[in-house]
């Protein structure tokens, strides 16, 4: 069968604080979440009725046991989702400083599993006929993930949509200059580029806008997204569609969902062959639901309640 949608890169497990505007250090309770940006895309896209897959690798522990079992909750086929022998599972800690400060700490030494991905290992045919392909900036960070990254894009050769999400991670890098090659020859497969300023700023060396939208469309792609925080999203297309959406007015209690929410919410609007700008306000609004919301993965919100907070013109 063909999916909707298959993404490749990051699992893990989130470890969020159940205490909000509270140190680490004087965190007392937390809860326990699948986690990773690609694979929070799948949930997303899942949650919104697409069949959907994740290609990634956990280890060979109870952590990586719960994330087969929540991804099958979720709906999200976990077929390539396979471990690896003596590397941990990944767990990732935030701190929660509502509006807009939660740092992030990635426990991924020596290495994350999900960086072990080989082209060998790859289904190919399966990559060539989602309608949708998703990679990240992650992917690219380390072999053998680069290879089999850029071996799964050449391989699909731009058939259907294939979105890379820029994902830049500074601690996975030495330094941008050392991201940005890869960053160019991913951008070659790619039809959709989506990132926020500093992704844009890694990838092409431009941070404004609308410059960073056109550098993005000079690089290959056929849309570009770029998010702009406070400012909303601005989204470009060659064909010389563009949309500039304003966020939708929200409390925010956790924001590091958001943008898994925005990229599965970009799938389905894709899917559904919407106008640029249609695509971009409900994105926005389904980012806006999930920055309501304490986790990410089961935060993921339903057709009817983006519908719902489109409808009121804000997350209530």
């Amino acid at each position: 069968m063909a999916y909707d949608l298959i993404t490749m890169g990051r699992i893990g497990v989130d470890l969020y604080p159940l205490q909000t505007g509270v140190p680490l250090a004087q965190v007392s309770s937390f809860g326990k979440f699948l986690g990773g940006s690609a694979t929070n895309v799948a949930v997303a896209a899942a949650r919104l009725g697409r069949s959907t897959a994740v290609i990634t690798r956990t280890g060979e522990d109870a952590f990586g046991a719960y994330l087969h079992e929540a991804l099958q909750g979720f709906g999200v086929d976990d077929r390539w989702v396979t471990s690896v022998p003596g590397l941990n599972t990944p767990v990732t800690f935030c701190e929660i400083f509502p509006p807009d400060d939660f740092p992030l700490y990635f426990y991924r030494q020596p290495k994350a599993p999900d960086l072990e991905i080989d082209a060998h290992e790859l289904d190919l045919d399966a990559i060539r006929d989602t309608r949708i392909f998703w990679i990240t900036g992650t992917g690219l960070s380390e072999e053998p993930s680069r290879t089999a990254t850029l071996a799964a894009l050449a391989h699909r050769a731009k058939a259907g949509t294939t979105v890379f999400d820029l994902d830049w991670r500074p601690m996975f890098w030495k330094d941008p200059d050392a991201a940005r090659p890869f960053y160019a020859e991913a951008l070659k497969h790619t039809t959709v580029a989506v990132g926020n300023l500093d992704e844009v700023e890694v990838a092409t060396g431009v941070r404004e806008p609308q410059a960073a939208a056109q550098a993005l469309l000079d690089a290959g792609v056929e849309i570009a997204v770029v998010k702009q925080g406070p400012k909303g999203v601005l989204a470009v297309s060659r064909d010389g569609a563009c949309a500039e959406v304003p966020p939708l007015p929200v409390d925010v209690l956790n924001g590091l969902g958001a943008g898994d929410a925005f990229g599965g919410s970009l799938c389905h609007g894709l899917l559904e062959g919407w106008d640029l700008e249609k695509i971009m306000r409900h994105a926005n609004a389904a980012g806006a639901i999930v920055a309501s919301r304490l986790e990410c993965s089961s935060a993921m919100p339903t057709s009817e309640e983006i519908d719902a907070a489109l409808a009121a013109g804000a997350v209530l």
